[in-house]
């Protein structure tokens, strides 16, 4: 006996039927609706509820943004608050609703105000919904969040629910017992919007605390992070999942060839992913480390964060480069400032014969420790290291401990700072001469 499920795939046909009963019955009912004279008052009504909304947003808006603009308050709030001015047409309709609303109950018992009140509930649903997803800083999140929502909400106003979801139900496949629907897909899809969306702002949450957090170190921090953001989006797909009444043992006979397929296309991210977690582990590469590779390419500059799947590298030149982290666990990194941020920089230079090289020694060691950036220990020296075709050339050594403000700089100052200290002592610096003789 096998034990594949059987997938019977329906051709909804009496679905199909109830469809088209459903389109003539409201057929009927919006015929029967607009032949009543009573009912014409309230579609006016409708008609001038939006109008009066977009009057009061022409009056209301400008003035609403101006206001905002003076005050002091964040970006994020200016924006949100902006954002929420746009609000101000379905505000002004609900204002004309809610008034005719009186009137009607007032001067015109008999007319149907049911139409009138499920488009004032659905307009509150909107400014409602609206409001609460301004909590979402990505816009199109937020459009998406607020249009599913009161897709929902509409659904519910106007008493449709139960048949929306029999008939999204209606159109599937069944897996043995268990049966993938429309319906099915609906929810799993919302529901992992929903909780993804939530994960997102719990985790940005966490990360601004983590980040004020003072007792831990840069590599402790982003690690926490990492946990927090994997063990949430985990949790909100499992819930997602459970939500949907997704069976997850009927999807067992699937889960090694998925698994199989996804090692292989994905080996190099969870290679890149753990490669990440060692280096957290073991700190020998953390958030503002300056670091050289040695692939040929003389790559320099400083981390600037570590992600999930790279490292964000800024080079002098301010060029940010993403470098894989499995290239950091597996060729050879020189960290700059791995266990100590002073670093040695040396300048060559060469001078006449003519001058006196304990001379020359002493300005050499005396221009390095003026020099702002150069570290007062070790102190500098200057050493004669060879007796050159045509000058005595000397190694000027010193140390810097912010090598992330650049090293050529610094050479740069010293060399300048030489420059001057040997023209005021008459120090002449060689150069080579060309002499032509024409015969």
């Amino acid at each position: 006996m096998s034990n594949t499920p059987e997938i019977n795939v329906e051709i909804p046909e009496i679905t199909i039927q109830k469809t088209n009963e459903a389109v003539v019955d409201f057929y009927a009912m919006a015929t029967e609706y607009l032949w009543n004279q009573n009912h014409w008052i309230v579609i006016l009504l409708l008609i001038a509820s939006y109008f009066s909304g977009w009057f009061f947003r022409g009056m209301t808006r400008a003035r609403l943004v101006n206001a905002i603009d003076r005050l002091n308050v964040s970006y994020r709030v200016n924006r949100i608050l902006k954002n929420l001015t746009k609000l101000t047409l379905q505000l002004g309709a609900l204002m004309f609703i809610g008034s005719a609303q009186i009137i009607l109950m007032a001067g015109f018992p008999d007319i149907d105000r049911s139409l009138l009140s499920a488009v004032a509930k659905l307009l509150i649903a909107w400014i409602l919904i609206r409001v609460f997803a301004q909590v979402i800083e990505n816009n199109f999140v937020r459009q998406i969040v607020a249009m599913s929502g009161w897709i929902i909400a509409a659904l519910s106003i106007m008493g449709v629910m139960e048949q929306t979801k029999s008939a999204l139900d209606a159109i599937g496949m069944d897996f043995g017992d268990w049966r993938l629907s429309l319906l099915t897909i609906t929810k799993f899809v919302i529901a992992i919007f929903i909780l993804l969306t939530v994960t997102r702002l719990l985790t940005n949450t966490a990360e601004r605390s983590l980040q004020r957090a003072t007792d831990l170190t840069p590599s402790a921090r982003v690690l926490l992070i990492k946990i927090i953001k994997i063990t949430l989006i985990s949790l909100a797909i499992l819930i997602g999942v459970t939500t949907a009444g997704i069976d997850l043992s009927a999807l067992a006979i699937f889960g090694g060839a998925l698994g199989l397929g996804i090692g292989f296309g994905l080996q190099k991210v969870i290679s890149n992913l753990f490669s990440g977690m060692l280096l957290l582990v073991d700190k020998s590469i953390k958030p503002g480390d300056v670091i050289e590779l040695t692939d040929g390419s003389g790559m320099f500059g400083w981390v600037s964060q570590l992600g999930a799947r790279y490292v964000s590298l800024i080079t002098r030149d301010n060029k940010e480069y993403l470098i894989p982290n499995e290239d950091f666990v597996t060729q050879p990194v020189i960290n700059w400032s791995y266990s100590d941020r002073k670093i040695r920089v040396e300048t060559q230079f060469g001078v006449s014969y003519e001058s006196d090289p304990h001379l020359v020694k002493r300005l050499g060691i005396e221009v390095a420790s003026k020099v702002n950036r150069v570290c007062p220990d070790p102190k500098p020296v200057c050493h004669l290291v060879e007796f050159g075709d045509s000058s005595l050339n000397f190694v000027l050594r010193y140390w810097i401990e912010d090598a992330e403000n650049g090293v050529t700089n610094t050479k740069g100052d010293i060399m300048l700072a030489l420059w001057d200290a040997f023209k005021e002592h008459g120090i002449e610096i060689p150069f080579p001469h060309r002499v032509l003789i024409q015969k």
